[in-house]
Order: structure tokens, then C-alpha cells, then sequence
């Protein structure tokens, strides 16, 4: 009997011969889908470098119109490019397999700087040229949908909305949100209250089935996985390797597999990026008072604090709500209150502080306790989000505090046998036919 990891080698040598074919087949009459990446590359977390990876091997099957800097942190276009330069030297090999790679230059080219600060309160705060690029493609005189993935903040998404609402009908949004949430909750708020009816899928916690779960022994562990199938293997898979200790996160991933195995416009049916269910009422809850750790809100939810000011205001009052490794500035708009937006990626109870120039807030504190949905809002889909999407809060589906992670975690040997005969391309030239 031939062991699991003699199979799983088996199965993936059948996966590169079957790919080498492919590519000297004529690209069928099925469109590629328009995708636009928004990623915050080089910001708070180093996995989008992998994703980014990924994203490139896969280029020949995807239209890929933009990818957008729009970063928490330090991250730029800059580490967008570095991703490129890797493609650059790959790029004779992998466009041996398929005329469809695009060329690095044009990638340099629809590579843009989006916004750099966190949304305002109000949910918008100026157009970028990442804002501007997501409008341009928008209009374009194309049948086929945008397929707009945001790995990072959604405050380049926020402010295209807002300046050209007329582009909602051409998005189909796949936001990886959970920690990118928890950063951008004014942009969030903004779109749910302006831009209802735009369709979106929002996984908080599904995306995470991509490194966590499913069969991880071997040559399928995460680490193992990079040894064998990716480091070594030119630019890319050397650059990969280098990121997050040589182990696979690449959590924004599941957004770009939703488009290459699966039905990509149903959520419903799933498939490399997950399975999804209709969304419910967008949590919201609002406290005119301080709140503390008795107080429950659900996990992924938008906390808003609206506090009075007090006595003693200054003419310019500031505060701001500490909370973990975040530090939320505060809005007064003018009618003697200062209000705060949190949003709690995990299921516990959060402690804050405020700190500022006001007298009556400077040094409060206060708590609130965030819990996991309860799987019967599942049966209360929402009649304002009719194209908003969710994580499946089925105990079936998850992969210990994890929502729907199963609904990835379950195709782990499949994607990750097709993304290591991929990684073959960046360093063997196909063999040309007769």
C-alpha cells in the first residue's frame, strides 16, 4: 500500500503534467474574471507578500486590471513592486506556459497608492490615486463584473463609492475582513449605511481555513509544504520563503481561489475560497454612556460610543479610545459629544481607556464583552443587504473558534497540490510541443 505521502506526490506530478497541457491548449471562450486587489502588502501582516505570490502564478488565468497599496502601517507600493521584481525574473518561464501572463511592466503600471491613514468617522477622508484606479476600471465599457478583493483596509473601496456611486452595480467585492475590519470600522460603517445593496462578501473567519485545519501532515504541514513545493523555486518561491518563517499564512488567498474553483457568483455553492450564507442584520450597537465588560456586543460587530463631553470643553476637544494594540481617535461633531467606533475581532471581553484634552473623559475607562454569532442568525437573513454575504455559523463548518473555516480547510490537499504544480512554472520552462 503506497503511503499518504507517496499519494499525495503522485496526485501532484499528475497536477503539473495535466497543467503543462493546459497551457499548450488554446484558452477556451470562457472570460477570465476582472480582478483588482486592494492589499495592504508590507503593512501589519507579512502574508500578504505570500498572497501576493500566489496571486502572480496565477495571473494567466485572471484579467488582473489593478492591484492598490492600501496599507495599515508602513506598507506601500513599494513592496507591491518587490512582489513584481521576483515576477520579473520568473516571467520567461511562466509565460512559456501561457501567452495570458502579463508582462511586469504592465503590472508596475496598474500598481497604485492608495490611502495611507485609517478612515475618519464619516467614513471617507479624500480620493487616492488607488480610489481613482478602482473608478476607472469601474466605468470601463466591459459585460463583465469587477471582481474587487481587498486583503487590507476598505477605505480605498469606501471613498470610490463614495465619489462615483454609480460604479456599485459593476462590484463584486470579496473582503477578507476580521483583523482589516477591526482597522478600517469607520469605512466599514460608511459602506453598510450608504451602499447597502452593493455585493459583497465579507468572511471574518473562513479565510482562516487556508493555514488552519484540514490534513496537515507531511508534506500538506504548512511549513513542510514551503520547503518542498515552494522555496527553490525561482524568484517567487525563494521570496515566499523568506516571509513569515518559511510557513503559509497567505490568508487573503481564499479571495483569489473563490474565482479560479468554484461558482464565483453564487457564495452559496463554494469552493477554493469557501461557502457563504446570506448576511443579517450588520451588527451596530450604539451606547449613549460608557460602556463596560457587562455589556455584550457580537464578535465582528461595530461598537459606537457617543459620550458627553462635559465642562471645561476645549475649543478644539481631542480623546482617544485605547483599546489592545489600538489607539481610536474620537469625533465631536459639534453637539457636546465625542463619539468612538470599535470593532472586537475575537469572541472576549476588551478593556479601554480614553486619553485627551477633555477633562470629563480623560482617564475613563470602561469594557465591553464581545461573543460569537449565534447560528440562528442565519435563518434572519436581511432584506437591506440582499447581496451581502457571510461566514456559515454551522458548528459543522468550523475549525475551533473559527466560523466556516472548514468550508476552505476541506479543499486544503486539492489547492495546495495545484498551487505547488504552479510553483513548478517559476523555474522549469514548459516543453514545446510537436
Amino acid at each position: 500500500m503506497r503511503s499518504p505521502h507517496a499519494a499525495f506526490r503522485c496526485h501532484l506530478l499528475y497536477s503539473i503534467i495535466i497543467g503543462v497541457l493546459s497551457a499548450m491548449i488554446v484558452h477556451g471562450a470562457e472570460p477570465r474574471p476582472r480582478v483588482l486587489v486592494s492589499s495592504d502588502i508590507g503593512g501589519t501582516d507579512p502574508d500578504d507578500f505570500q498572497s501576493m505570490v500566489h496571486l502572480l502564478v496565477y495571473a494567466d488565468s485572471l484579467d488582473i486590471e489593478g492591484i492598490v497599496s492600501s496599507p495599515f502601517g508602513p506598507g506601500r507600493k513599494e513592496d507591491i513592486l518587490r512582489v513584481i521584481d521576483c515576477y520579473e525574473h520568473d516571467y520567461p518561464n511562466l509565460k512559456s506556459y501561457s501567452n495570458h501572463y502579463p508582462a511586469p511592466d504592465l503590472l508596475r503600471s496598474i500598481s497604485k497608492q492608495g490611502e495611507t491613514e485609517s478612515a475618519p468617522y464619516v467614513g471617507v477622508r479624500r480620493p487616492t490615486e488607488g480610489s481613482r484606479w478602482m473608478i476607472e476600471c469601474a466605468r470601463r465599457d466591459d459585460p463583465r463584473p469587477l471582481n474587487l478583493l481587498v486583503w487590507g483596509g476598505i477605505d480605498d473601496l469606501a471613498q470610490a463609492l463614495h465619489d462615483a456611486p454609480e460604479i456599485m452595480p459593476k462590484l463584486r467585492v470579496y473582503f477578507i475582513g476580521g483583523s482589516n475590519k477591526k482597522w478600517s470600522p469607520d469605512a466599514y460603517q460608511y459602506i453598510a449605511t450608504h451602499h447597502p445593496g452593493l455585493w459583497v462578501i465579507e468572511t471574518n473567519s473562513s479565510y482562516r481555513g487556508w493555514f488552519a485545519g484540514g490534513d496537515q501532515t507531511g508534506e500538506r504541514g504548512n511549513a513542510e509544504f514551503v520547503k518542498r513545493h515552494v522555496a527553490g523555486k525561482g524568484a517567487l518561491g525563494n521570496f515566499f520563503a523568506t516571509q513569515l518563517k518559511g510557513t503559509i499564512k497567505m490568508g487573503d488567498t481564499p479571495s483569489v481561489t473563490w474565482l479560479l474553483k468554484g461558482s464565483s457568483s453564487d457564495p452559496s455553492q463554494g469552493g477554493w475560497g469557501g461557502r457563504f450564507v446570506r448576511a443579517w442584520e450588520r451588527p451596530f450597537p450604539k451606547f449613549e454612556r460608557l460602556t463596560t465588560t457587562d455589556d455584550r456586543m457580537e464578535q465582528f460587530g461595530i461598537l459606537e460610543l457617543v459620550l458627553p463631553l462635559g465642562e471645561k470643553v476645549p475649543v478644539e476637544p481631542e480623546a482617544r479610545l485605547k483599546v489592545e494594540n489600538q489607539s481610536l481617535i474620537g469625533y465631536a461633531p459639534g453637539d457636546g459629544t465625542m463619539r468612538f467606533r470599535f470593532c472586537p475581532r475575537d469572541a472576549k471581553a476588551y478593556a479601554f481607556e480614553i486619553q485627551g484634552n477633555v477633562p470629563g473623559l480623560d482617564g475613563m475607562s470602561g469594557g465591553i464583552t464581545a461573543v460569537a454569532p449565534s447560528p440562528d442568525l442565519m435563518r434572519q437573513p436581511s432584506a437591506k443587504y440582499p447581496n451581502w454575504w457571510t461566514d456559515d455559523l454551522d458548528p459543522a463548518v468550523a475549525e475551533g473558534p473559527h466560523a466556516g473555516a472548514k468550508t476552505v480547510s476541506q479543499w486544503r490537499e486539492e489547492f495546495l497540490k495545484d498551487f505547488a504544480a504552479r510553483m513548478v512554472r517559476c523555474s522549469v520552462a514548459a516543453r514545446p510541443g510537436p
